[in-house]
């Protein structure tokens, strides 16, 4: 199914209306209209199972799909999310996820690539100390936001591991609520890749 014909099935979530002031920062920062408008789908998807509309959020998480695997490479991790987001939604109403998660899982294996050539932009400080304090140390900086980010795709792939079994050892989208970052740069692609994903099964004892 294209993408052309699954947004129609889902009230428009545009991610480049005039004057918003989201995407001009996002245009301004190198991302597509494609970028911003996945991340809204999946944010939309998300509230929606959050929720319990979960026809909604297999709509939204639908569209998504369609627009990441027509306008994303081959190799980027959020072509792994919204497969996991609609498997989380199959779970949720008593479905078979399997083939859903096997395409996830597999998507998600070049997560350790994605993470060390990401491009990290310098952040927006509160103060001009914090900011030169950046700039001196930018490179051990970007190794530890690296070694982070590392750290969630792991978590993420622990997630998708424990799907079929409907278990998870981490929250996802409870944490982008608090994590989302205000810099349109690789490194919020990959957080929302790996963030995006619907916290809905039990967790391990």
């Amino acid at each position: 199914m294209s993408f052309a014909i699954t947004i129609q099935s889902v009230p428009h979530i545009w991610a480049f209306r005039r004057g918003d002031p989201d995407w001009q920062l996002a245009r301004t920062s190198g991302w597509a209209r494609a970028d911003l408008m996945w991340e809204r789908l999946m944010e939309a998807g998300n509230e929606a199972y959050c929720n319990g509309q979960m026809a909604r959020a297999g709509r939204l998480f639908l569209c998504a799909d369609a627009l990441a695997r027509g306008r994303f490479d081959a190799r980027d991790l959020r072509r792994a999310t919204a497969p996991a987001a609609r498997a989380m939604v199959c779970l949720a109403r008593g479905r078979q996820a399997r083939a859903l998660i096997s395409l996830a899982q597999a998507s998600w294996q070049v997560a350790p690539e994605a993470v060390a050539q990401m491009e990290i932009r310098p952040r927006m400080r509160s103060s001009l100390f914090h900011l030169r304090l950046e700039a001196r140390h930018r490179g051990q900086y970007q190794d530890n936001l690296r070694l982070r980010l590392g750290r969630i795709a792991q978590e993420t792939a622990q997630t998708l591991d424990g799907m079929g079994r409907q278990v998870a050892r981490h929250r996802h989208f409870a944490r982008w609520r608090g994590e989302k970052p205000t810099v349109f740069d690789d490194t919020r692609k990959v957080l929302g890749a790996a963030l995006l994903i619907p916290d809905g099964l039990e967790p391990l004892p």
